[in-house]
C-alpha cells in the first residue's frame, strides 16, 4: 500500500502540471484574440457645411419616384410596384467637389446603396435619366463590406475593408498593408436585426488628390493611394445611390462637407 506522503506529493505534482497546462492554453488563447479595431477617425472639422436641410430635397436631382425626405432624412426606396431600371441616384446639384471630407449618418433597410463622390453624371442612352461613374463607399448591412470602394461603372471593387492599396500605374492593384483586422472591424459595424427601424452607422470619406480614406463608426475601412492615371478621379458631384434588383430602403440625414485646398497627388 502507497504511504500517505507519496499519495499527497504526487497529488501536488499532477495539480502543478495541470495549472501550468492551463495557463498556457489560457496565455495561448489571449494571444490569438483579436484585439477591438481602433477608432482613427479626425476629429469634425468646426466649419462643415450642410447640403441637405433635412426637409426637401432643394439642391439635389433624382428620380421622384424614388426619393423622397422623411423624419429629417434623405429616403430612397423601391418596391415591386414602383422599380427603378438599373442603379439610379440622387445628386448633389451644389457644384463638384475635389479634395473633401464628408461626413453623413446612413441607415439600410434592405438591398444595397453607396456613397458616390468624384463622380460624373452620364446623360443619354442610359438605363434612366439618374446614372454616374466614379468612386463609391459601400453601403450594406453586412458587417465586413460596408465602408469598401467601389469604382461604379469604372474598375469595380478597389479596395475591400481592411486594405491599404495602391493602383499601380498601369491599373494594377497592389494591396501594401492593412488599415486593421477585417473581422475587428466588420464588429464595429451596427447591423440592422430587423427592417422596421434599423440602427444608423457614421460615414466619413476624406479625398485628398489621389489619397482616398473611409471610416465607418470611427474605425478606418479602406486606404487607397489612386496612382492610376487612366482610372483615378480628382473631382466631381456627390450623388446617394438605390440599386437594381429587389425591393430595397435606404436613408440618409446630417450631411455635411468641407472643402479643401487642392492637394497634389502623391
Amino acid at each position: 500500500m502507497p504511504r500517505p506522503q507519496s499519495i499527497l506529493t504526487g497529488l501536488t505534482a499532477l495539480l502543478t502540471v495541470t495549472l501550468l497546462t492551463c495557463a498556457g492554453c489560457a496565455a495561448e488563447q489571449k494571444q490569438d484574440a483579436k484585439a477591438p479595431a481602433e477608432i482613427t477617425v479626425p476629429p469634425e472639422p468646426v466649419d462643415m457645411v450642410p447640403i441637405f436641410n433635412g426637409k426637401d430635397l432643394t439642391d439635389w436631382s433624382g428620380d421622384p419616384r424614388l426619393w423622397s425626405v422623411r423624419g429629417g432624412a434623405i429616403r430612397g426606396e423601391t418596391t415591386k410596384e414602383n422599380a427603378t431600371k438599373g442603379n439610379s441616384f440622387l445628386m448633389w446639384t451644389g457644384g463638384e467637389a475635389s479634395d473633401f471630407e464628408l461626413r453623413l449618418s446612413v441607415r439600410i433597410h434592405h438591398g444595397n446603396s453607396g456613397i458616390q463622390y468624384r463622380s460624373k453624371h452620364l446623360e443619354g442612352r442610359q438605363s434612366n435619366d439618374w446614372v454616374v461613374s466614379g468612386y463609391q463607399a459601400e453601403v450594406a448591412n453586412e458587417p465586413g463590406r460596408a465602408g469598401f470602394l467601389y469604382h461604379e461603372r469604372g474598375r469595380g471593387r478597389i479596395c475591400l475593408v481592411g486594405e491599404k492599396v495602391v493602383m499601380s500605374p498601369e491599373g494594377k492593384k497592389q494591396v501594401v498593408g492593412t488599415v486593421g483586422d477585417a473581422a475587428a472591424i466588420a464588429a464595429t459595424y451596427e447591423k440592422a436585426l430587423t427592417q422596421d427601424n434599423p440602427p444608423w452607422n457614421e460615414y466619413v470619406i476624406l479625398a485628398k488628390g489621389n489619397h482616398l480614406q473611409h471610416w465607418v463608426n470611427g474605425v478606418q475601412t479602406i486606404d487607397l493611394t489612386d496612382d492610376d492615371p487612366k482610372g483615378r478621379l480628382l473631382s466631381g458631384i456627390i450623388a446617394l445611390q438605390i440599386h437594381a434588383g429587389g425591393p430595397m430602403g435606404v436613408e440618409f440625414k446630417d450631411l455635411r462637407l468641407k472643402k479643401y485646398e487642392a492637394a497634389a497627388t502623391q
